[in-house]
């Protein structure tokens, strides 16, 4: 298991707070995060310019249409959150839950596995004024005690998607509520309840279209908060 986040490093911080700029998603302008912009070098950096210099995809420089319409769904029905312990799976930058904290949940934990992340989650949530804890490990081997999981745009990669919903499954049948977002991924299993739609917009650069319409699916016991 990789440390949390009161030990990700300072150089990763520094890389963060370097590359990226704080600005607001389009969907939910009440979050501000550090995000690869037009005028960052982040935005500029290939894949290969990554791989030589030994970085990581940096997933967690741009709000994901899955995070934002998780973000929109918990400010606009805090209910869903209020009181809760709250996961945010793959959390990228940790949008969904630093909406979460703001929702008024118990507790929040971002699980990522790229100390990146870990980093920009830190810097995201102090500019946001809560509290949320980072857990660098795959958490698809634990059972947690968590009340709601948060999973945006996880159903790109037919593997990842088939171990993650083992995954998923196996929380609901212990009693956790599962909130899905996405924006029509390959792989997304059929038949799953439909709880919202959003449009989020997005850019060409990161998709193939200006807006992607993303669905948003509960799994799990009847809270009352849907």
């Amino acid at each position: 298991m990789r440390p949390p986040l009161s030990h990700a490093s300072d150089a990763a911080a520094r890389f963060v707070r370097a590359n990226a700029a704080l600005a607001s998603p389009p969907l939910v302008p009440e979050i501000r995060l550090h995000l690869a912009t037009e005028i960052t070098p982040l935005w500029e950096m290939t894949e290969a310019a990554l791989d030589q210099v030994g970085l990581p995809p940096p997933y967690w420089a741009f709000a994901w249409p899955g995070s934002q319409a998780l973000a929109r769904l918990l400010l606009d029905r805090p209910a869903i959150a209020h009181g809760r312990r709250v996961l945010d799976f793959a959390a990228g930058s940790g949008l969904a839950a630093i909406a979460a904290m703001k929702a008024g949940a118990r507790s929040a934990v971002a699980a990522e596995i790229d100390a990146y992340a870990g980093a920009a989650i830190a810097a995201n949530a102090e500019v946001n004024g809560v509290a949320v804890e980072v857990r660098l490990a795959d958490v698809t081997t634990q059972a947690g005690d968590w009340d709601v999981v948060l999973a945006g745009d996880v159903c790109y990669e037919k593997p990842m998607a088939e171990r993650v919903f083992a995954w998923l499954r196996s929380l609901v049948a212990a009693g956790r509520t599962i909130y899905l977002a996405d924006p029509g991924r390959a792989y997304l299993p059929p038949g799953l309840p439909e709880l919202a739609r959003y449009a989020v917009p997005t850019t060409l650069e990161l998709e193939d279209r200006k807006v992607r319409e993303t669905r948003i699916f509960r799994l799990g016991p009847d809270q009352g908060a849907s």
